[in-house]
């Protein structure tokens, strides 16, 4: 009994110093894991071996690409994980004809920009030309309007004239079929605006107030015989 039990604790202490040996090389591998990790990523984060090498722009028709990527500003050699993408998409954001843009890193060495531009559906004239508005109401752009852009009369157009605004907030609520038929919108104040169409219709659509009912009624009103569809008050149109 006294052997076997000898040779049971002769064990026991083998097997707590392979277990001690097992623990220290699991512990070596992990620091050395630590110290490898820590210097690729300092090489990483301070060396340029991760600097943009590359610069996608996805969406810039009307804003010149090189216009985007001067916006950007990216830093020569700068790695890829310490630059502000935030403040790039910013940037390039504030470029007139730009509506959004996001910014994003494709590793190793590339910079993706995704741009959405402001598109036109109204315009005044002025002096300078043609101010063209997008669906915001921002002025973006003193240029030709594109081909169907509807031409604003008001006495004050302008981004920061409420009739303006009034008037291209009803221009999203007017159903598509009815928007294409549309070439000039007349805005006499917030409750007075109308549509005169391409064949020389015209619709009295009066405020924003009731836009669902009002263009649920306003097709069906076109279909008859008239020149003049008053919608103003959707509960009793009128043809004339």
């Amino acid at each position: 009994m006294r052997v076997v039990g000898s040779a049971r604790a002769a064990g026991r202490r083998v097997g707590e110093r392979f277990g001690e040996v097992e623990w220290r090389r699991v512990r070596l591998w992990g620091l050395l894991s630590v110290c490898v990790l820590a210097v690729v990523g300092a090489v990483a984060w301070f060396t340029p071996a991760l600097s943009v090498r590359t610069v996608r722009i996805d969406g810039a028709v009307a804003a010149p690409e090189q216009q985007v990527r001067d916006r950007l500003e990216i830093p020569s050699g700068r790695s890829i994980l310490r630059i502000d993408t935030d403040a790039m998409a910013r940037r390039v954001a504030s470029i007139p004809k730009v509506r959004t843009a996001r910014v994003q890193r494709i590793f190793p060495s590339t910079i993706r920009v995704t741009v959405v531009e402001r598109a036109a559906v109204l315009f005044y004239e002025s002096q300078e030309g043609a101010h063209l508005l997008d669906a915001d109401g921002v002025e973006f752009a003193v240029e030709p309007a594109p081909i169907g852009v509807p031409k604003l009369i008001t006495d004050h157009p302008g981004s920061a004239d409420p009739v303006t605004r009034a008037a291209v907030a009803i221009l999203a609520i007017v159903p598509p079929a009815l928007a294409v038929q549309v070439s000039e919108v007349a805005a006499r104040s917030l409750s007075d605006i109308s549509l005169n169409l391409k064949d020389g219709r015209t619709v009295l659509w009066g405020g924003s107030d009731d836009a669902e009912r009002k263009a649920a009624v306003v097709l069906p009103l076109l279909t008859r015989p008239g020149t003049v569809f008053d919608v103003s008050s959707p509960n009793l149109v009128t043809v004339k």
